[in-house]
Formats: structure tokens, C-alpha cells, sequence
């Protein structure tokens, strides 16, 4: 990875960072709270973490370059539009600063990060569709919408993807339409879902890309007493009440607390022993939530202590050979 030799970072102790992409929504507080986890059990460095308060790249540039100004000992960025803060980026890794993506979807040329630890959204967007399929009879007929509350968000349409090819894999009869954009904002988003469940009634299922997607959905479901299936991608305690009350019959997590975890012990390490960060993707699990570990995953998302008791095997998993869930940059999805 670029800027990162063997040298400890002057400071004593180091100082690292986690550029977050908003501070509002639950999936980003997730790996906020393990980024900082992650380099607690590393222990040796001082953890600072800043994010816009809503999606905002311009923003996410004017952090991060005062973020470099204090976090020498490295920083992971999980960037709203990778392609924005890619020179940005550059400059940090230029300064001698390690950089590493965290989500995000992809690596923008021009970077010069050579290392990301995010989900295959294609293999979790196959692994909703196969729960959906499961729930359908194989030789269903009939639609099936996606909608995406981020379209052009790499992580959310390879999601999208994986969903459409393995759907049309599965039941070829089936008509996939979509993805249809839901909107970031959580009322635009509800307003959305409702006219899209009006709109088609004879749905079999109604499927979301993102975690704004779940909340509204479930209360969609609900509200009109929906026949068709519901799901998406969320461990939002509204989501995770969604599939407790029955309308998700599923919910993907993208484990963002693990993502920070690995984030925050990694940086650490290098920044107080020189160890050195790998190159590459570190392809990080998911996780599906459905009736039968709702209950289970709720208790695990009670607290910042509760989940790291819950995942600290996972993390000290993740963490003792990382090569082991390498794959080479360029076929990030």
C-alpha cells in the first residue's frame, strides 16, 4: 500500500483516523464504532473519527484533509462517492499518511490506495435473491422490483446486480424490473415505496438495495398489509423490528461493525509496530437475519459492548491471517 513502510509515525502514541460517511445513519455509526473497537483491541494509538452529518462528498474532502493534519498514524475513509475524494486521497498518501478505503464499493483511480476492506455486494445481492427464490415456488411467474435508495453507488448496484442475475437464474419467468431510485432521503424514500407498492399490487416481492430502503419498506409492508414479500439490506432496529413482526422475511447485514473492527486494528498495528498493511481487497463477511436469529441479532445490537462481545471471536478471526480473505483489487465488486 502506498505510504506505508516499516516506520512507526512520530507521535507518541500515534494517532489514527476514520473518516465516516455521515454521522446519522445507522450503518455508518456501525463502523465508527468498530473502527474505534477494532483499534482498542489493538490498544497503543489515540482513535479520532469525523463524518459529515449527511451524505456529502464536498464535505467528506474538507474532513478529511483536516483529519490528515492530526492522524498520522493512518487513516480509513469510507467515502460517499469514491471518485470525488480520490485525488484528495492521492494527496493524503502523498504526505507519507496511510490510507486504506473502507466500504465504498470501489477504489476511483488516481487514489493511490491499494488497499479496501469492504463486502462482495454481487455474492450478497445473489444471497438475497436465494432467499427470495426460496420463499417462491420455482417455476413462479409474476414480477419482482428492486428499488435502490443510492443508485450509482458502487456497493448498492453491485447488490443490484447480484439480485437480477441470480433471481433470473433461479426463475427465469419471472420479470425483474428495476432498480427504480427510492431516494436517500428518508421521507422521499417512504413516499417512494408507497407509490411503488401501489403501483404494483401483484407484485411477488418488493426488494430494496440499502438500509433507508429496509426501514421504509417494512412500515410500507405493514401499513398496507402487503401479500408480497419484502426485504433489503439493514440491521437498523426499525429493520431488525421489521423481520420480528414479519414484513421483511429477510434482512441482509453487511456486518459494518466487523468492517471497522478489521479498519481500526490494522491501522493501529502499523501505526505503533510498522506492521505491515496488505494490498488488495479484504473481502469481509455478510450475515442474513431472518425470523429465526432476529431475536439473537437484536440482543447482539443492543450496545457498542454488547456487539463487540458477540463478534470478538470473528474479529480475532479476520484479523489473525488477513491473506486469507485477500483477492485482488481490480476485482473488487
Amino acid at each position: 500500500m502506498s505510504g506505508c513502510g516499516g516506520e512507526k509515525t512520530s507521535d507518541d502514541p500515534p494517532t489514527i483516523g476514520f473518516l465516516a460517511q455521515n454521522n446519522s445513519r445507522d450503518f455508518s455509526r456501525e463502523m465508527s464504532d468498530g473502527f474505534r473497537a477494532g483499534a482498542e483491541i489493538a490498544g497503543g494509538v489515540k482513535v479520532e473519527l469525523t463524518g459529515p452529518d449527511t451524505h456529502d462528498g464536498l464535505k467528506q474532502v474538507e474532513l478529511l484533509h483536516d483529519l490528515a493534519t492530526r492522524a498520522k498514524g493512518g487513516i480509513g475513509v469510507s467515502a460517499v462517492a469514491p471518485e470525488l475524494v480520490a485525488e484528495p486521497m492521492a494527496q493524503v498518501v502523498g504526505q507519507g499518511i496511510p490510507v486504506m478505503a473502507v466500504a465504498g464499493g470501489q477504489v476511483a483511480p488516481g487514489s493511490e490506495v491499494k488497499f479496501m476492506i469492504e463486502n462482495d455486494g454481487f455474492d450478497l445481492g445473489r444471497t438475497l435473491a436465494d432467499v427470495t427464490a426460496d420463499k417462491l415456488p420455482p417455476d413462479a411467474t409474476g414480477k419482482i422490483v428492486i428499488g435502490s435508495n443510492s443508485p450509482a453507488m458502487p456497493a448498492l448496484d453491485q447488490r443490484v446486480l447480484g439480485m437480477r442475475t441470480r433471481l433470473l437464474e433461479r426463475m427465469p419467468k419471472l420479470q425483474v424490473i428495476g432498480p427504480l431510485d427510492t431516494g436517500r432521503d428518508a421521507v422521499t424514500n417512504l413516499a417512494t415505496w408507497q407509490r411503488i407498492a401501489d403501483a404494483n399490487t401483484d407484485a411477488l416481492a418488493l426488494l430494496g438495495a440499502g438500509d433507508v430502503d429496509a426501514v421504509n419498506l417494512a412500515a410500507v409492508h405493514a401499513e398496507k398489509n402487503g401479500k408480497w414479500l419484502a426485504a433489503s439490506f439493514s440491521i437498523d432496529p426499525k429493520a431488525l423490528q421489521g423481520v420480528k413482526e414479519g414484513h421483511l422475511f429477510a434482512t441482509i447485514s453487511a456486518e459494518h461493525f466487523l468492517k471497522g473492527a478489521v479498519a481500526g486494528w490494522m491501522l493501529a498495528q502499523h501505526a505503533k509496530s510498522g506492521r505491515k498493511l496488505p494490498e488488495g481487497w479484504f473481502v469481509a463477511p455478510g450475515l442474513v437475519v431472518q425470523a429465526a436469529n432476529v431475536d439473537e441479532i437484536t440482543r447482539r445490537q443492543a450496545s457498542e459492548s454488547t456487539r463487540l462481545q458477540a463478534l470478538r471471536s470473528q474479529i480475532d478471526a479476520l484479523t489473525a491471517d488477513p491473506m486469507k480473505y485477500l483477492r485482488p483489487l481490480d476485482q473488487a465488486r
